[in-house]
């Protein structure tokens, strides 16, 4: 059974950082597009940032100079480093992956909980 599961969130003042990390198993982890979405309270779910299985990367204008996103093909894991953290970067943040030709093949992690205090 295909499983990813995100940690890394907690409470963080503003200006500080924290590092996510979503681990896959039971998928071939170099074969997906692994991406990085988030959901605050009231608003639709967002794509944060997106690595792709060569390895290049995209970010959410909001995030761009702040966070980095990652991935270790040896650990199955993508994470994203997230610096200067804001308020309004509060939310559950959850992984995906996407199969990087089979369109079906999509999984959605069970989200961690970021929060920002000013």
């Amino acid at each position: 059974q295909v499983q990813l599961v995100e940690s890394g969130g907690g409470l963080v003042q503003a200006g500080g950082s924290l590092r996510l990390s979503c681990a896959a198993s039971e998928i071939i982890f170099s074969l997906y597009d692994m991406g990085w979405y988030r959901q605050a309270p009231g608003k639709q779910r967002e794509l944060v940032a997106i690595i792709f299985s060569g390895g290049t990367s995209d970010y959410a204008d909001s995030v761009k100079g702040r966070f980095t996103i990652s991935r270790d093909n040896a650990k199955n894991t993508v994470y994203l480093q997230m610096n200067s953290l804001k308020p309004e970067d509060t939310a559950v943040y959850y992984c995906k992956a996407d199969h990087r030709i089979f369109a079906m093949q999509t999984y959605w992690g069970q989200g961690t909980q970021v929060t920002v205090s000013s």
